[in-house]
């Protein structure tokens, strides 16, 4: 604002002098109105005359007090003129006319007023509008181009301006100087007595006649001059047009209780058409065999024909045996009322628990574990938890620290690893490593001395002299030399290429999986006591994919491309075979209970089997969109995870009651990403630490990735 408008302001906040002037007039003219009243009592016959002079002297001081608001507005304008910031000498034209110069104007010596430097940006204006306290009065004058801080009155007058008040405070709109105040009857006081106390006419609450005859009259002239038509009423003489296969809901039949309607005819299909296509019509040798059958064995009654138009279709023969075969099957048949179930579709969903009432899962990446040039196509947890080791294409079998994802060792076997697993039991360190066609037994001295003593005397034990029937390739031998101080103590070798190999829960054998159709030694299982090899299977039941061992009881799980075959190990016999309606099972864990198993395969799927329940999958999760490589169960919580050429490792709830009528329940957790794809393989193996909720997964992308 400038220093024009202030003075438009003080010229509004004085015209307060004008209201008191005129509350001092309003005052005398009620004094006068009083004495005028005390006259009027004592003469009555002058009261015309007072009043004719009682207008005329209101209707100056009308006059006068309007004249005199025009000459102190003029005199007013007169100090704006005066007082109006002239530095800009533009005169009353917009502003906008500038915008394209460096000047705003000129001033009294025609010299230009060039435009205020402003270098603020929107941050600057930003930091402005939230430090400076006068932000919120201070206003752009266009004229100067400067920023101007409102004072408390002017804050004041534009609110007063913005809510239709008058500029001057004292000003009271409602007050006259010629009249006496008013009296309000219709006011927010509540009075005991009506204003009006005259009752209601009786023709408010009567109806009227007069409109009554009016709307007789124009009624009367509408029909007659055909503007308002009766209802006609419905010739239901015409027949109705109904469809033959709608539903019979609205229908009279259909309101009757007992009545159960006849099943429909079934619509005619593109063999009966009169122009079908060729695929419809019979070659000789059906038409022949259609001849031959019976008429119950035939598929079609009728031998369907082709026709170049409608008009030369013939009248259809069988139309009177098939309308008295209707007639027959709608006296005879029995029919029979479907009873139908309603069930909130939301019922039939099993409600499971919210994923954040499960924990703890892993749910976050933590370590990345490099080194590996190669695949990583298996890893192991110790039984402690402290290392981890994985084996890779690149021929190299590595342990790591699981806390610091430290590389502490690293054995190079030559080939590539396809296996590896670590012995179980506590007391020892031992890691089996398959590659090509030699189980490798290592003993990586990590941890505690005594520990390593202990798996050093177990690996001493010798060689029995006889070797068990039928396992003539399998030969145990030391290592020497340079393999020996690596690490590698056993070397057992088998005529095939081993994939796999397993431990028992007490850590002195190991299996061996050797996948052959064409041979009967696929599966073998050797003792590392006393050295010896031997084959559980005389002949061949399928190719035999991975196998495990029960945690408690003497069972042995076989895994082949469609099933899961469980044998007894003491009995020397099969138990249960699972079907898994699968198409190519991939991999295989048991439940450290020993009643639950979970299959892997190359369709996508998961199938987690009930032993105690039936020897098909109890559920079949379908949520990775790639094979599945690799299962894992956790030995301490009720977890479960599955690995994917997708790139994912989805984690999974299964919680197991000891209550047998109770079903396990399982809920998808979480799904874990972070490995990249590289040959179109993903995740190749998946595994628990055995004492915490953390999960290791292990890809072609050569690393290894621990979530917790």
């Amino acid at each position: 604002l400038s220093d024009s408008e202030d003075s438009v302001y003080s010229g509004l906040e004085d015209s307060g002098s004008d209201s008191e002037d005129e509350e001092a007039k309003e005052e005398d003219g009620a004094d006068d109105d009083d004495d005028d009243d005390d006259d009027d009592e004592e003469e009555g016959p002058s009261q015309q005359v007072f009043n004719a002079l009682c207008s005329l002297w209101c209707f100056v001081d009308v006059l006068l007090t309007t004249m005199f608001s025009i000459f102190w507005g003029l005199l007013m304008f007169c100090d704006i003129l005066i007082l109006q910031d002239i530095r800009n000498t533009v005169g009353n034209i917009p502003m906008e006319w500038y915008k394209d110069f460096p000047h705003i104007g000129y001033d009294l010596d025609g010299k230009k007023i060039y435009k205020p430097i402003r270098n603020k940006d929107e941050l600057d204006e930003f930091l402005d509008k939230m430090e400076n306290p006068d932000y919120w009065r201070t206003v752009h004058d266009k004229q100067t181009g400067s920023d101007i801080v409102l004072s408390e009155d002017q804050v004041e007058l534009v609110n007063r301006l913005q809510r239709g008040q008058f500029g001057d405070v004292n000003f009271n709109e409602y007050q006259l100087t010629c009249l006496p105040p008013t009296v309000e009857f219709f006011s927010s006081d509540v009075m005991i007595h009506p204003v009006t106390n005259r009752p209601a006419d009786k023709r408010s609450f009567i109806p009227s006649l007069t409109e009554k005859e009016k709307v007789t009259h124009l009624m009367v002239h509408a029909i007659k001059m055909g503007w308002i038509k009766p209802r006609r009423v419905e010739d239901d003489s015409r027949g109705r047009y109904y469809d033959l296969w709608a539903s019979e809901d609205s229908s009279i039949l259909a309101r009757h209780r007992m009545h159960l309607p006849a099943p429909k005819i079934p619509l005619p299909g593109h063999h009966e058409s009169y122009n079908p296509p060729p695929e419809y019509l019979f070659t000789d040798e059906e038409k022949a065999v259609w001849e031959q059958q019976d008429p119950t064995d035939r598929k079609l009654a009728f031998v369907p024909r082709k026709y170049s138009s409608l008009r030369q279709v013939p009248a259809f023969p069988r139309f009177i045996h098939e309308r008295f075969e209707r007639c027959l099957d709608l006296y005879l048949c029995p029919r029979q009322r479907k009873m139908r179930v309603n069930v909130d579709p939301e019922d039939l969903i099993p409600k499971l628990p919210k994923p954040k009432d499960l924990q703890p899962f892993p749910t976050t990446q933590s370590l990345v574990y490099r080194g590996h040039s190669g695949l990583v196509r298996s890893i192991s947890v110790s039984t402690s938890g402290q290392w981890l080791a994985s084996g890779s294409d690149d021929g190299s079998v590595r342990f790591w620290e699981v806390c610091s994802s430290r590389c502490m060792k690293t054995v190079q076997v030559g080939g590539a690893v396809k296996s590896v697993a670590w012995n179980p039991n506590p007391s020892v360190c031992l890691l089996a490593v398959a590659l090509d066609s030699v189980v490798l037994i290592l003993s990586p001295s990590l941890g505690d001395k005594q520990v390593t003593v202990l798996s050093e005397r177990l690996l001493s034990g010798q060689q029995e002299e006889a070797p068990a029937e039928g396992m003539g390739p399998v030969v145990w031998s030391e290592a020497e030399g340079e393999e020996l101080n690596q690490g590698i103590r056993l070397k057992i070798q088998h005529p095939k290429a081993v994939h796999q190999v397993a431990w028992h829960a007490k850590g002195d054998y190991l299996a061996s999986v050797m996948p052959d159709n064409t041979s009967h030694l696929q599966v073998c299982i050797h003792q590392l006591s006393r050295r010896r090899s031997q084959n559980p299977f005389s002949r061949n039941k399928g190719l035999v994919q991975c196998v495990s061992f029960h945690p408690i009881r003497p069972y042995f799980f076989v895994a082949t491309q469609r099933s899961v075959r469980i044998y007894n190990l003491v009995k020397q016999e099969m138990t249960k075979k699972l079907q898994a309606n699968s198409k190519w099972i991939s991999s295989m864990a048991v439940h450290p209970g020993g009643d639950h198993v979970i299959c892997g395969s190359y369709d996508c799927k998961l199938s987690w089997f009930d032993l105690d329940l039936s020897t098909k999958p109890y559920k079949i999760l379908r949520h990775h969109k790639k094979a599945v490589r690799g299962v894992a169960y956790h030995r301490v919580y009720p977890l479960f995870a599955s690995a994917s050429d997708d790139g994912s490792v989805i984690v999974c709830h299964g919680t197991v009651y000891n209550d047998l009528l109770q079903n396990p329940l399982i809920v998808p957790v979480k799904v874990l990403r972070g490995h990249e794809m590289t040959h179109d393989l993903g995740v190749l193996d998946v595994t628990f630490h055995p004492s915490q909720p953390w999960v290791f997964s292990s890809g072609a992308d050569a690393t290894i990735r621990l979530f917790t």
